[in-house]
């Protein structure tokens, strides 16, 4: 029976349902996604944003906009998108940097990351290779060292930027083979690639996508790449880890997140876009050829990952005694 008790009951119940519901009213993403990458347009991390963030957008029926704040180390870029509006519409290209290194590396850093973000997925992970010019000294990965070994503070390398892949990579080296080198770190990959070319740097740890054509055109000789085994689309270039230093590895990892308090709706929205997206043929076949391995995992298995990585990278700024103001 239809009483005025169960009426008066339906329409309180109402304005809940309707609260909940209202942010679906539409079917997302209604309009176009801004994607922030936090680094300059050229790089590693840009091509594989630019790369995934199309095949995405085809998935969602929408554009994906890439939007390249290359600032203070990827700080600013992670505090936009940390203040964004977590509706979907704003999200950001994390990495290890900005996510699990800054925190621990920036005074001045007023995000923490475990908490500012909700996780979307881990996109792909790649290793990173040391290149020199092709008329510099340097004719092999052991031959540098054993030369900033003998000479500390006197060779220099540039980074994409403070708590970029490139930086941290070559960090650990410092720490694994016992060198004092003197960084350089540039606003994105490529104007560091350019001045590595001019001479200005000695050499650089960077992402393969952006010496890729470098080295196949003989501007850039490859010494060495930071994976525990070869690179299946460099078989000649020796890791650096079977040329005597076991410990090394290093990697550069790429994943979306959203901001804090994004429906996990729109979350489960992104991911499968993002999952099916880089499952393609074509897109696993471009990140291949680009040193990249495809992963595409759920938010939570994300999120315990950013978390190990947070960890482990306290510890080796720890050593370094590494502090940025």
């Amino acid at each position: 029976m239809f009483t005025r008790r169960r009426f008066c009951g339906m329409m309180l119940a109402t304005p809940a349902l309707m609260s909940s519901s209202s942010l679906f009213a539409q079917e997302f993403p209604s309009r176009p996604i801004k994607l922030i990458v936090p680094y300059a347009a050229g790089g590693g991390t840009d091509a594989i944003a630019r790369l995934v963030a199309q095949a995405m957008g085809e998935k969602l029926n929408q554009t994906v906009v890439v939007e390249n704040i290359a600032t203070a180390g990827g700080n600013i870029a992670t505090q936009t998108a940390a203040n964004a509006t977590p509706d979907g519409y704003t999200i950001l290209m994390a990495n290890q940097g900005p996510m699990a290194v800054n925190p621990h590396m920036f005074k001045s850093l007023k995000v923490d990351t475990l908490t500012a973000f909700a996780p979307i997925t881990l996109i792909a992970a790649a290793p990173l290779v040391a290149v020199v010019p092709q008329k510099s000294e340097f004719k092999d990965f052991k031959q540098l060292v054993e030369f900033a070994r003998a000479n500390p503070g006197k060779v220099t390398y540039g980074s994409a930027g403070n708590g970029s892949a490139s930086h941290l990579a070559t960090l650990l080296l410092n720490v694994v083979a016992g060198l004092e080198t003197v960084h350089v770190p540039y606003r994105g990959a490529g104007p560091a690639i350019a001045d590595l070319l001019s001479g200005q740097t000695n050499f650089m740890i960077t992402t393969i996508p952006s010496v890729s054509g470098l080295i196949e055109t003989n501007q850039m000789r490859p010494l060495g790449v930071t994976s525990k085994q070869r690179v299946a689309t460099m078989k000649d270039v020796p890791s650096i880890s079977e040329l005597g230093w076991p410990d090394y590895e290093a990697s550069a990892w790429y994943g979306f997140v959203a901001p804090k308090g994004t429906p996990r709706a729109v979350i489960d929205a992104l991911n499968k876009a993002t999952v099916d997206a880089i499952s393609e043929a074509t897109i696993r076949s471009r990140l291949a050829n680009e040193g990249a391995q495809p992963i595409g995992n759920s938010p939570e298995d994300f999120e315990a990952f950013i978390k190990s990585e947070h960890k482990r990278w306290a510890e080796i700024v720890k050593r370094s005694n590494l502090s940025i103001n």
